[in-house]
């Protein structure tokens, strides 16, 4: 085998390292873990207790035959202790009173039992009582002048319920394990099946059905929201990609005009000019197509670096009414030549942080729109205002310079307001007046990059271009450093 074609196979343990089977073992595992915990504190608090009541109940019993002896000595605790087992009260009490030597002088037991030698410890030891061994709690005293005495309890009852009850853990246990292996292996295929769901569209993406959704499962929870943001993602890619290629062939037949118009009317001046100026006629018109495509190109450079924010540098604070009235100024004539009647309505000052270059460009795209598209006789008017509105985020300022244009044109449908600002795009009856299809997504590119909003409404009959540019103190800090 060549180094190219050297391929490293799957381990035959990799399935153990999928997400799905991490998920299903980690849920195997912490339900185990807690049902262990849980019948752990149940089997101290039942066991536990038994025994803790058992030596309760072992000192009481000691403590009386301890206060017997200091009071009636040898004697008064060895009849003290026949005297309880001939009444029989406690079936399960064990005493056993010995000499120095390990005869017995009083109790219940065959024999000292031979590995209890400390005091103060408890034993758990099977004990000869009535010629039968029987499991036992004991604890042993050590008296003046050498006597023992030893008190205990017979605890094979309660043996016997504790091998029941470990019994039942231990089934219990074994139920508890199923349980956690069926639904870890539940979660690993719920997993599985999901990210499968993924995959298969992911794949089919990548072979070209673009048109491939993640399916949702209903049950509206987060699973379900990546599904919908992949999903949400993938259609957005899809109308990018429309737009690509919408723009791709805006691009194509705008400049597929002028540059066909130019070659038409060169050919043209080649086949038949008679003169000097007719040839230089036909050269004039043909630069006049191409100055157009230049243009063309020019502004879709503008709206690629304005979108990309590199403009931001040259920003700075201005006064936004001069920068207003001087765009006005320039457009004031070519209005009245077209019978229009241009009305602003401006404040006496509005101090503004931004580019003004950019600013003005706006004033005068959105003015020779109103100019070139209104009815002759008409009035287009122009105002700026300070408005306070909802900030789009907490950081946000609510104050706002909302500059207005309103004509009395053709207009727009609410259908064509909304592609309006894409590249290209020229409603239905503009189509007849010449123009490049940019002069809108250059302004709502600026206005993006001022951090304002653009909205197009209906002036029955025209149109009403509203931009709303955020009042900014001072620049953002990144753009203090680009600067």
């Amino acid at each position: 085998m060549t180094a190219g074609q050297n391929t490293q196979r799957p381990s035959r343990f990799a399935w153990l390292k999928s997400v799905s089977m991490v998920f299903g073992l980690a849920y195997g595992a912490l339900f185990i873990t807690s049902t262990l915990l849980f019948l752990s504190v149940i089997w101290w608090s039942t066991i536990g207790m038994l025994e803790q009541r058992t030596e309760h109940s072992t000192m009481l019993d000691a403590s009386a035959l301890l206060a017997t002896w200091t009071t009636t000595g040898l004697g008064g605790l060895a009849e003290t202790i026949n005297m309880r087992l001939a009444q029989d009260l406690d079936d399960d009490a064990l005493y056993l009173l010995c000499s120095p030597d390990g005869r017995i002088i009083a109790g219940n037991l065959a024999h000292w039992p031979s590995s209890l030698q400390r005091e103060d410890t408890w034993y758990t030891l099977n004990v000869q009582r009535d010629g039968e061994s029987n499991q036992a709690r004991l604890r042993a005293w050590l008296l003046p002048d050498g006597y023992r005495l030893l008190v205990g309890r017979d605890i094979r009852g309660r043996a016997q319920f504790q091998r029941i009850f470990n019994n039942i853990l231990l089934w219990t246990c074994g139920v508890v394990a199923l349980l956690a292996a069926s639904g870890g292996w539940a979660i690993r295929a719920m997993f599985r099946r999901i990210i499968h769901s993924i995959n298969h569209t992911t794949v089919a993406i990548t072979r070209g059905d673009i048109s491939q959704r993640i399916p949702l499962r209903g049950a509206e929870d987060e699973l379900d929201d990546v599904a919908r943001t992949i999903n949400d993602m993938l259609d957005r890619i899809c109308r990018l990609m429309a737009g690509v290629t919408q723009v791709s062939n805006n691009i194509a037949h705008d400049l597929r005009t002028p540059i066909t118009r130019a070659r038409a009317e060169l050919e043209n001046a080649a086949r038949h000019a008679r003169t000097e100026d007719d040839l230089r006629l036909a050269i004039d018109q043909a630069i006049l197509n191409l100055d157009n495509v230049a243009g063309i190109c020019s502004a879709m450079l503008r709206v690629a670096q304005i979108e990309s924010g590199v403009r931001r540098s040259a920003f700075s604070h201005f006064d936004l009414v001069p920068a207003i009235q001087d765009t006005i100024e320039l457009y004031d004539a070519l209005a009245e030549d077209r019978g229009l009647s241009l009305t602003t309505s401006l404040p006496a000052q509005l101090p503004f942080f931004g580019d003004r270059t950019m600013i003005q460009q706006v004033v005068a795209n959105l003015l020779d729109n109103a100019i070139k598209f209104s009815a002759p006789q008409t009035c287009i008017t122009l105002s700026v205002s300070l408005q306070t509105v909802e900030p789009p985020t907490d950081s946000a300022s609510n104050q706002v310079f909302r500059l207005e244009i309103r004509d009395r044109g053709i207009g727009m449908s609410a259908a064509e307001m909304a592609l309006a600002p894409e590249r290209f795009f020229r409603a239905e009856k503009a189509r007849t007046t010449a123009g490049s299809g940019l002069g809108l997504t250059l302004v709502q590119a600026i206005v993006h990059l001022h951090g304002g909003t653009m909205a197009l409404a209906d002036n029955t009959p025209g149109l009403v271009v509203t931009l709303d540019l955020p009042v900014v103190a001072a620049p953002p800090a990144e753009d203090r450093q680009s600067s």
